[in-house]
C-alpha cells in the first residue's frame, strides 16, 4: 500500500513538472506550425534579388549568425548569438506575421529583419546552430525581445534608454557591466563623430517631426541608468538621443553613450563609447565571456535576467 502511495506521489509529480514546463513553452507561430511541432520551413524575401523562397529555419538561422557575429569567434558566443537570432525571429513572426508586405516570414534587408549572408556561414557557425537547435530564449512562458548589439560601451542600457522602447514591458532587460569592457578594441571602445549643423537640423528635424531652429549648442538633459544620454536639447527643442542617433546615421554615432557633444562654428563633434544601441547582449561581451569558457546558456543569462533556455523542436 505504501509503496503505491509513493508511486501515486511521484506520478503526480512528474505530471505536474510536465505541466509547468508546457506552460512556460512559447507555441510556435500558428503562420509556420507544423502538424507535428518540427521544425518549420520559412518564407524568406531576398532584397538583393525581390524573390521569395523557402528554406527550412535552421539553415536560415545559420546565414544569420554569419551575418551578424564573427565566424571566427569561440562556439559558444556563436551558440548564444544563434539562441538570439532564433528567438527574434519567432517572436517577430508571431508579433507581425515577419515583413507581412513582402509576403514573407523573414528578409534579407537589416532595415525590415535581420542581416543575413549564407556565403559566410562556416563549419563553426554549423555547429553553433546544430548544438542550440531548436534552443530559444523566454520569460513567462513567452519569447523575449532579443536584441543584441556589438559593444555596450561599458554597461547595457534598458530598452527605453537604449531604444527608446516601451511599447510593452520588457523586465528581463537589465542594465550589466559589460564583460568586455578591458579587452574591446579602442576603435569599439572610443569613436569621434562629426556632423553638419545643417544635417542636425534636417535630419533630426524630419525624423521627430519637429522644427530644429539655428543653434549654438546641444546640452543632454537626461541620461539613464546605464550612463547614456536619454534626452537632448537642440536650442529650446528636446529630441529622444535614440532618435538621434538613427536621424544621424547609426554607423557615424555609434551609440548615445556620448562623453561630450559641441558645437564648432557649423559643426558638431560627438565623442562616445560603444557601438550600438546598449540593450540586451553585448556581442564583445559574449566573446570575452565565452574565452573564459562560459556557456552559451551563461552568456544569454547573464545578459537577460529571469530567462529560460526552452527547446522548441528537436
Amino acid at each position: 500500500m505504501r509503496k503505491a502511495i509513493i508511486l501515486i506521489f511521484l506520478t503526480a509529480v512528474l505530471v505536474t513538472g510536465c505541466i509547468n514546463q508546457a506552460r512556460n513553452q512559447p507555441a510556435i507561430p500558428d503562420q509556420i506550425r507544423t502538424a507535428d511541432n518540427s521544425e518549420p520551413t520559412i518564407k524568406l524575401f531576398d532584397d538583393s534579388t525581390g524573390k521569395v523562397s523557402d528554406i527550412k529555419f535552421e539553415k536560415y538561422i545559420e546565414g544569420v549568425v554569419a551575418a551578424e557575429m564573427d565566424v571566427n569567434w569561440s562556439v559558444e558566443a556563436l551558440k548564444a548569438q544563434a539562441i538570439l537570432a532564433r528567438t527574434f525571429t519567432l517572436e517577430k513572426i508571431a508579433d507581425t506575421g515577419g515583413v507581412p508586405n513582402r509576403g514573407a516570414h523573414a528578409s534579407t534587408d537589416i532595415e525590415e529583419f535581420q542581416a543575413y549572408d549564407s556565403n559566410r556561414v562556416n563549419n563553426k557557425v554549423s555547429q553553433a546552430v546544430q548544438e542550440t537547435r531548436g534552443q530559444v530564449l523566454a520569460h513567462n512562458g513567452n519569447y523575449i525581445k532579443s536584441w543584441f548589439h556589438a559593444y555596450s560601451g561599458g554597461y547595457t542600457a534598458t530598452a527605453i534608454e537604449g531604444l527608446g522602447y516601451d511599447k510593452v514591458a520588457t523586465p528581463y532587460i537589465h542594465n550589466v557591466e559589460d564583460p568586455a569592457k578591458n579587452v574591446v578594441p579602442a576603435e569599439i571602445n572610443d569613436w569621434t563623430a562629426e556632423v553638419s549643423k545643417a544635417a542636425v537640423r534636417d535630419k533630426v528635424g524630419q525624423k521627430t517631426g519637429e522644427q530644429i531652429p539655428d543653434f549654438n549648442q546641444i546640452k543632454i538633459t537626461e541620461s539613464g541608468p546605464s550612463g547614456r544620454a536619454t534626452k537632448l536639447q537642440i536650442g529650446d527643442v528636446t529630441v529622444a538621443a535614440s532618435q538621434f542617433r538613427l536621424a544621424l546615421d547609426s554607423m557615424i554615432v555609434k551609440s548615445t553613450y556620448f562623453k561630450s557633444i559641441k558645437v564648432e562654428n557649423d559643426k558638431v563633434i560627438i565623442t562616445g563609447q560603444g557601438y550600438g544601441h546598449g540593450v540586451g547582449m553585448s556581442q564583445w561581451g559574449a566573446k570575452a565571456m565565452a574565452d573564459e569558457g562560459k556557456s552559451a546558456e551563461d552568456i544569454v543569462k547573464f545578459f537577460f535576467k529571469d530567462v529560460e533556455v526552452v527547446k522548441m523542436w528537436d
